[in-house]
């Protein structure tokens, strides 16, 4: 099967630049290298049955061809090594324990600031900070509960942080369900392999929930508010629910009382401890944030605020998904922790700094540029791969308002052999890992790895057409 595969320029997952396997793929390839194409086929085939009977959806919106659409997964695993994993696992737990004390803090006293290590101007700009939770407690002091940081690598084979999603991160669905389409296409593999379990997502997702419950004691009542059926992550809503064993409801379903929250129920109203909520900040309360939303709670935040119910995650950690404040990350690595990052982030330079702006609308054609807060792969410039007219676009769009506005050399993402049109190709390949921070630190051995299924193209998101593969974290 891989007779001829070319790992290119770019560094790649399984193959040394030399065309050798890389030690910790051996295994792998031994095995995947015993299949004729005629069987590989028909196991790929099993996979996407499953998903289809599954139901395991996503929603596209850049195109005339339908939104819904069936996951795409390549049954080529990802691997990385047990030392590599460790390093990983490092330095995402430095990551999100020094963004919950950024977070703590600019609710609180805002030392980062008086101390001159963040300009003041950025967070308060910030589209998603919320000023009027300053002096709120939250439980534990745990502001993001689940964080899914994008990993890429460059390529000397370097992991960098991309971003990172402190807010409703979403795709936890997509990796548990990839490792149960690979077992039933590829049974006896893993184990032969010697590939850690992601299983234990849902217990742990669970456990942080009940970590966070104001009211102490057994069996805290636990519910996922989503925004309802037309969401995109819809399915993943309902799958998560369902593994933990709680109740998913919509905004209609809960109603405030005495500043406590209920359910409604076919056997009346039932109090409600946690709400791990998929809705964003301004509609999860019409009554404090956008008064046309009919997707949240009136007077939640009223409840919220005296304590009553958790939230995860906690409203306001959007200000540590803006762009512009992921420049400052290593900074509160070093301020808070007295630590040398582990994970470095891709070179950054702000448009709102008169040096950085001019080096951007001077290289804009060399770029990758980004806007603050849009997400999925929207909201880009591809520098490299830029019309003229993109290009004077953006330009405008940054003189006009450079806080909104970052950008970063174009890194050239690791590959991994993927099939595609009958052949394995190298496609461009991310790294969602999910981190739940509860009692302890919690890190799924693995992560979603995204995959860009046009050839050529850095774009892995799925609602910009990308995939999925499964990623395997070796035991030694």
């Amino acid at each position: 099967m891989f007779n001829g595969y070319d790992p290119g320029k770019f560094h790649d997952e399984m193959f040394c630049a030399d065309g050798s396997i890389r030690p910790h793929c051996a295994s792998l390839l031994e095995k995947f290298g015993q299949l004729e194409q005629r069987d590989f086929l028909d196991r790929k085939a099993t996979s996407e049955l499953y998903f289809m009977r599954q139901g395991i959806t996503f929603n596209v919106y850049h195109d005339n061809q339908g939104t819904e659409r069936i996951f795409p997964f390549d049954p080529i695993p990802r691997v990385i090594p047990a030392h590599e994993w460790e390093h990983l696992e490092a330095g995402l737990t430095q990551r999100i324990v020094a963004l919950n004390l950024f977070l703590h803090d600019i609710y609180h006293d805002q030392q980062i600031l008086k101390d001159g290590v963040i300009p003041r101007f950025y967070v308060e700009q910030a589209k998603h900070y919320r000023p009027e939770f300053r002096g709120v407690d939250v439980p534990a002091d745990i502001y993001i509960h689940i964080c899914g940081s994008d990993l890429i690598r460059g390529a000397d084979g370097t992991y960098y942080v991309l971003e990172d999603n402190g807010r409703c991160p979403s795709g936890a669905s997509y990796l548990l369900e990839n490792r149960n389409a690979l077992k039933r296409s590829f049974p006896g593999i893993f184990d032969a392999v010697g590939v850690r379990p992601v299983d234990s997502y849902p217990r742990d997702l669970l456990n942080m929930l009940h970590h966070i419950s104001p009211r102490r004691g057994d069996n805290p009542v636990c519910v996922l508010l989503t925004p309802g059926c037309y969401n995109s992550a819809y399915f993943e809503h309902c799958y998560l629910a369902r593994e933990m064993g709680i109740e998913i409801v919509e905004g209609r379903d809960l109603v405030v009382q005495d500043n406590y929250v209920y359910m409604r129920t076919t056997r009346g109203l039932v109090r409600v401890d946690v709400i791990y909520r998929r809705i964003d900040d301004d509609f999860i309360d019409p009554v404090v944030f956008r008064k046309d939303s009919v997707l949240g709670v009136p007077g939640l935040m009223n409840a919220y605020r005296a304590g009553n119910v958790a939230l995860a995650n906690a409203v306001g950690t959007g200000v540590a998904d803006d762009k512009v404040i992921y420049y400052f990350v290593p900074k509160m690595i070093e301020y808070y922790l007295g630590q040398e990052p582990i994970l470095p982030n891709v070179p950054t330079y702000l448009a709102s700094e008169e040096a950085d702006r001019k080096y951007i609308l001077d290289h804009l054609p060399e770029l990758v540029v980004k806007a603050a807060n849009e997400s999925g792969g929207y909201g880009m410039l591809m520098g490299p791969s830029a019309t003229k007219e993109e290009i004077a676009k953006f330009r405008d769009l940054i003189i006009h308002d450079p806080r909104n506005y970052i950008a970063q050399p174009v890194v050239s993402l690791s590959r991994s052999p993927t099939w595609c049109d009958g052949a394995l190709e190298g496609r461009h390949i991310d790294l969602r890992p999910y981190i739940i921070y509860g009692e302890e630190v919690k890190i799924v051995p693995g992560g979603l790895t995204r995959v860009a299924l046009t050839k050529d193209s850095l774009v892995v998101n799925s609602s910009q057409g990308g995939g999925s593969k499964d990623t395997w974290v070796l035991r030694h």
